[in-house]
């Protein structure tokens, strides 16, 4: 198991930008339901306050299409941000591997 040795200067920067990554994630992620929410459901929310109607029948794909296609690019900025290896990460493997290395010391 190889370990780069990182000055506490690099690793704080390291740390930093991961913090920034996932705060972007998390903004995009609100944004991306605030925005959605009010195409959507905007329109019938007007004319339930103005006409005391609220009529649903209005929607179509179209309706929801952005939901698809934002969300696309939102799962994109997921796995740039998180990673592929969500199950399965070095942690993990590491973790593992060190308890079956005691799991085979008693054995």
């Amino acid at each position: 198991m190889m370990k780069t040795d990182y000055s506490n200067e690099e690793l704080y920067r390291r740390a930093q930008k991961r913090v920034k990554d996932i705060k972007g994630f998390y903004w995009h992620f609100f944004w991306y339901l605030v925005v959605n929410i009010f195409l959507t459901f905007g329109g019938p929310i007007k004319d339930l306050l103005t006409n005391g109607n609220f009529d649903l029948s209005g929607l179509n794909f179209g309706s929801f299409s952005i939901w698809f296609f934002w969300g696309i690019g939102l799962a994109g900025h997921w796995l740039h941000v998180f990673g592929m290896n969500i199950f399965f990460s070095r942690n993990w493997e590491e973790k593992k591997i060190r308890e079956y290395m005691e799991k085979d010391k008693f054995d």
